[in-house]
C-alpha cells in the first residue's frame, strides 16, 4: 500500500472515530438531560402528591366522623385507623409527616372528627385528647333506652324544632326505612320489616354522646349518626355468630338488648348470657320479664303472673326463642357479652333488690334461692 493510500485510510479513520465520539457525547447528553429531566419533574411532582396528601380529604365537609383510638395505638396504626375513615389521604405521609415534626404522645379514646380537618388540626387534636372544634350542642342517649324515649330525648333539646311524635313517624316510615336498609345493608336486613315488629329502628340507635355542629339538625342526620355509630360498634361482631345460637346481627342486638335490661353489672350479663344460650340450646323460653314488660308497653315495678299471659311476639313467656326484635338500645358491654357467654350448665337465675343475681342448674334450687333472697325480702 502507497503512502498516500495509507494516509487516505487513516484520515478516514480518525473521521468516523470523530463522529462515533459526537454520537457519544450527544447520545450521553440526551441521556443525562433525559434523567435530569426526570429528576427534576419526579421531584415536583413528587413534591404536589405530598403537599395534596397533607391537605384535607374534604374542606367543605361537616359530617362528623366517629373515631375509636384504642389504648397503646401506635402511630402507625392511628395512621392507619386514619386512612381507613378517609379522614387523612395517604397513611404513609401521615406517619413520615408526624416523624418529621417529632409529634408522638397521642392519646387512646373516642374523638369526632371531619374531613375538613388539616393533619395539623388531627395531631393537634390527638394530643390533647380534644375535637378541635366545638361542638353547637351535646345529647347524651343513655343504654337501655326504647326509641321512644330517645325522641323524647333529642325533643326536648333546645336546639332541635321537632316533637317526639315527629321523630317516630319519620322512623317508622316505611319508605324511610327502605332507604336506610340500602344505605346499611349490613346493619338493617329485612328482618326489621316483620309486620310483628313495633319499631323497626328499636335497638338500633346507639348509646352514646352524639356532638352537632349545626343548628336544628334533622331527625335523618340525628337518626344516620346514630345509626352510624352502631354500625362502627356492631359489624365486627359479625364474625363470633359463627360460634353461637344465633346467627344474624338482628339477632345480636335482640340479644344484646335482653342482657342491658337484664343487670346492670358487666359481669353478670356475660353469666346470663350463658343461662340465655343454655335454654336457647334446650329450646326453653328464656322467660325474661324486660320483654313482658316490652310486650306491656309500660314500666312497672313488679312484673306479675298475669302479666306473663300477654300474647306478643316479644313476651318470652309465651314464645320460644329471642322475642321478634330488640326491646332497648345497650351498652358495648352488653354486646360484648352476648358474643362471649361463659361455659356454664345454669339455666335460671334470680336478682334481688339489691342488683345481686343468684344462678341455678335446675329448677328445684332456682325455687330455693327465689324464696330466700326474693320472696324473704318482701
Amino acid at each position: 500500500m502507497s503512502d498516500s493510500n495509507f494516509k487516505d485510510l487513516y484520515q478516514k479513520r480518525l473521521k468516523k472515530r470523530g463522529e462515533e465520539a459526537s454520537t457519544v457525547r450527544k447520545v450521553v447528553a440526551i441521556v443525562l438531560t433525559t434523567l435530569l429531566v426526570v429528576f427534576i419533574g419526579g421531584g415536583i411532582a413528587g413534591y404536589l402528591y405530598i403537599k395534596a396528601a397533607l391537605e384535607p380529604v374534604d374542606p367543605n365537609a361537616e359530617e362528623e366522623i366517629t373515631v375509636e383510638i384504642p389504648l397503646g395505638s401506635s402511630t402507625s396504626s392511628i395512621a392507619s385507623i386514619l386512612e381507613e375513615k378517609n379522614l387523612i389521604k395517604n397513611d404513609v405521609i401521615f406517619r413520615f409527616y408526624t416523624k418529621f415534626k417529632n409529634e408522638s404522645d397521642f392519646q387512646a379514646g373516642e374523638y369526632q372528627f371531619t374531613q375538613a380537618m388539616t393533619i395539623d388540626q388531627l395531631i393537634e387534636s390527638l394530643k390533647t385528647g380534644k375535637v378541635i372544634r366545638e361542638p353547637l350542642f351535646r345529647v347524651t342517649v343513655p343504654e337501655g333506652r326504647k326509641i321512644t324515649e330517645i325522641a323524647e330525648t333529642f325533643a326536648k333539646s333546645k336546639q332541635t324544632d321537632f316533637t317526639a311524635e315527629a321523630f317516630i313517624k319519620k322512623a317508622d316510615n316505611p319508605k324511610y326505612i327502605k332507604k336506610l336498609m340500602e344505605q346499611y345493608p349490613q346493619l338493617l336486613t329485612e328482618e326489621i320489616q316483620s309486620p310483628k315488629i313495633r319499631h323497626p329502628l328499636e335497638g338500633y340507635l346507639f348509646a352514646s354522646t352524639y356532638d352537632f355542629y349545626e343548628k336544628n339538625p334533622s331527625i335523618e342526620t340525628i337518626i344516620e349518626r346514630m345509626l352510624t355509630r352502631t354500625q362502627e360498634i356492631v359489624l365486627p361482631y359479625r364474625p363470633e355468630l359463627e360460634n353461637l345460637s344465633i346467627s344474624t346481627v338482628h339477632e345480636l342486638i335482640t340479644m344484646a338488648s335482653l342482657l342491658e335490661n337484664e343487670a346492670p353489672k358487666a359481669e353478670d350479663r356475660k353469666k346470663i348470657a350463658g343461662v340465655f344460650y343454655n335454654r336457647l340450646e334446650k329450646e326453653m323460653p328464656l322467660q325474661t320479664d324486660p320483654t313482658v314488660l316490652y310486650a306491656l308497653g309500660k314500666h312497672k315495678d313488679r312484673v306479675l303472673h298475669k302479666d306473663l299471659e300477654v300474647e306478643s311476639p316479644y313476651n318470652t313467656y309465651q314464645i320460644k326463642g329471642l322475642p321478634v326484635g330488640p326491646i332497648s338500645n345497650f351498652n358495648k358491654n352488653s354486646l360484648e357479652a352476648a358474643v362471649n357467654p361463659p361455659e356454664s350448665d345454669y339455666l335460671y337465675f334470680v336478682a334481688d333488690s339489691e342488683g345481686n343475681v343468684y344462678y341455678s342448674k335446675n329448677y328445684d334450687e332456682h325455687l330455693k334461692k327465689k324464696k330466700k333472697h326474693i320472696d324473704s325480702q318482701r
